[in-house]
């Protein structure tokens, strides 16, 4: 297991070296390369992982065949479509590479396996459903109704990873945006000031 992940559980109240060392049998590294599935709309969920360096989007197809990105993963965050994936139903959205990314994922049954064994993995899967929640309520208070130029701000001042990670069509899909809108709030908000 990477340092990157057993810090990341060493940080979580509750577990000890003793359970995250046992943990870590579970998890099974892969790389997904750069526009690879981690996980596809319309098929089963088998995996939760944890990315322990790269990124991911996931997106939904919409009626017109277009990418409707909901969110961004990145190092130190777990990665998975998580209502499917504890309900075993088939994903309701994909979630792809945006860079080579080494990926610790662990299976359905593996999981339902490492809770029955370590209980204390209920508290790191309350704390990802969590971060997961909040994640979502930040974005639907920042960019919801919100004009392409406070939306692009917003993410130049509070999320500036995404414009240095993230091609400018994935970012206009995220900001629910245009390229062409998003190329003229980049132009707004970085005009020099004439005096």
């Amino acid at each position: 297991m990477t340092k990157v992940f057993e810090n990341y559980l060493s940080s979580i109240e509750g577990l000890s070296a003793e359970e995250i060392n046992f943990s870590s049998q579970f998890f099974k590294p892969i790389l997904v390369k750069k526009g690879d599935f981690f996980i596809r709309e319309g098929e089963y969920c088998p995996y939760i992982g944890f990315i322990s360096n790269g990124a991911v989007k996931a997106f939904a197809i919409d009626k017109e065949g277009k990418e409707n990105i909901t969110c961004f993963k990145f190092e130190n965050e777990f990665v998975t479509s998580f209502q499917e994936f504890i309900t075993q139903q088939k994903s309701r959205r994909s979630i792809r590479a945006i860079e080579d990314s080494i990926i610790y994922r662990i299976s359905y049954p593996d999981y339902k396996d490492l809770l029955s064994q370590v209980s204390t993995w209920n508290n790191v899967i309350k704390l990802v459903i969590e971060q997961e929640y909040n994640q979502k309520e930040r974005y639907m208070l920042n960019y919801n109704n919100k004009s392409a130029v406070d939306k692009y701000y917003h993410i130049l001042y509070n999320e500036p990873m995404l414009i240095k990670r993230i091609t400018t069509q994935d970012l206009a899909s995220y900001l629910g945006i245009t390229q062409r809108s998003l190329t003229r709030a980049k132009g707004q908000i970085h005009k020099p000031n004439l005096l």
